[in-house]
């Protein structure tokens, strides 16, 4: 009889593991399993496992391709399984083809005389996901909140920072799901790092791969009225609720969406970019619409000298911009008060208000 061994935390079984144990299983005549202890869990990932020893034990156990389960309690990071595989003498230790311990393991496998086996990490019937992945998922919220910037837009890009400089932007409703979404796609509001959020993924490292900045994810996933230090990575300097905002804020669409990494590399004067999230932080900082609305003409000014059309002026409005990368999507207005707004949304049928969001 040819016996097979292969090892993990297995802390959430997923169908990837399924089918790594039925391809290890068809190697030989009997499979064991070991999988890592609450003990060893702890002693070298710092965290507790999903269920219960005894629970994940009875589950790998009634899998039919899994002929016999031990839990593996050695202390030797990696090869927890030590003592069992010793006993057992196995003729094959199957792993998964990025395999941290490889050097150890095939030590391990001289000592038996047993043979070390690479199967690939990805299987062909299942999307390759990890224990990881699958907390992220289950913690995911069900709803997220969009973003509108304010000032300093583009500073969160980390080959465009400025050490000292400030980004400030703001968390919105209504709030998003994967089932409702009551905004136009590719609308400057953030959407790509509220997907991500939505669906348990780290969106500051996709937007970052893009080739753009972390200001959407981050605000969204911090929520609030927040002033940024301007950087590689966020860091927050300031927060409010937002409250003095309420009943101010209202969205435009101007017809077209817009391409924010397609953006990102047009000339612009970063010098009006940082004077624009200075003057809007003291605004934040002050629960100043006036200072605000400085801070977002200043930036406003900068966009049209950019190339983009003039947005059209709004009675009432103490200010105007376009949102992310502009070009199209949407337009912000702030209003001086809940009136001016309301007179504004009653004479144009593409503003919608928007209220701020703080979790």
């Amino acid at each position: 009889m040819k016996k097979v061994f292969v090892s993990g935390c297995y802390d959430i079984i997923h169908g990837g593991h399924v089918q790594f144990f039925e391809e290890a299983r068809a190697l030989g005549d009997h499979l064991t399993v070991s999988f890592a202890s609450s003990e060893v869990l702890w002693i070298h990932k710092r965290r507790k496992p999903s269920i219960p020893d005894e629970h994940k034990k009875a589950l790998l156990e009634s899998l039919r391709m899994v002929d016999h389960v031990v839990i593996g309690n050695g202390h030797d990071e990696g090869i927890d399984f030590r003592e069992d595989f010793l006993k057992l003498r196995p003729d094959i230790l199957a792993v998964t083809e990025d395999d941290k311990y490889g050097d150890l393991k095939r030590a391990l496998c001289a000592e038996v005389g047993a043979q070390y086996v690479l199967l690939p990490k990805t299987p062909p019937r299942f999307e390759p996901v990890s224990t990881t992945s699958i907390v992220r998922w289950v913690q995911a919220p069900t709803e997220a909140p969009l973003r509108v910037d304010f000032a300093g837009g583009w500073l969160d890009v980390p080959r465009f920072s400025r050490e000292g400089e400030f980004v400030v932007n703001c968390a919105i409703s209504p709030l998003v799901s994967l089932r409702e979404w009551p905004y136009e796609k590719q609308a400057g509001l953030g959407g790509s790092g509220a997907w991500a959020l939505l669906n348990g993924k780290d969106g500051i490292d996709s937007e970052l791969d893009l080739g753009v900045g972390w200001q959407d994810p981050a605000v969204i996933r911090e929520t609030g009225l927040c002033v940024w230090r301007s950087g590689q990575k966020p860091v927050l300097d300031f927060k409010r609720n937002g409250d003095f905002l309420r009943g101010c804020l209202a969205i435009l669409w101007t017809g077209s969406p817009h391409d924010t990494p397609g953006a990102a590399d047009i000339p612009r004067n970063y010098d009006r970019i940082a004077e624009s999230g200075r003057i809007a932080r003291e605004g934040v900082i002050e629960a100043s619409l006036e200072k605000l609305a400085r801070g977002m003409e200043v930036y406003h000014s900068m966009q049209l000298d950019e190339g983009m059309d003039p947005l059209p002026e709004l009675p009432g409005a103490l200010a105007r911009k376009y949102c992310g990368g502009g070009y199209g999507g949407y337009a912000l207005y702030l209003f001086g008060d809940e009136s001016s707004r309301a007179s504004a949304l009653a004479a144009n049928g593409q503003l919608r208000p928007v209220e701020p969001y703080c979790h």
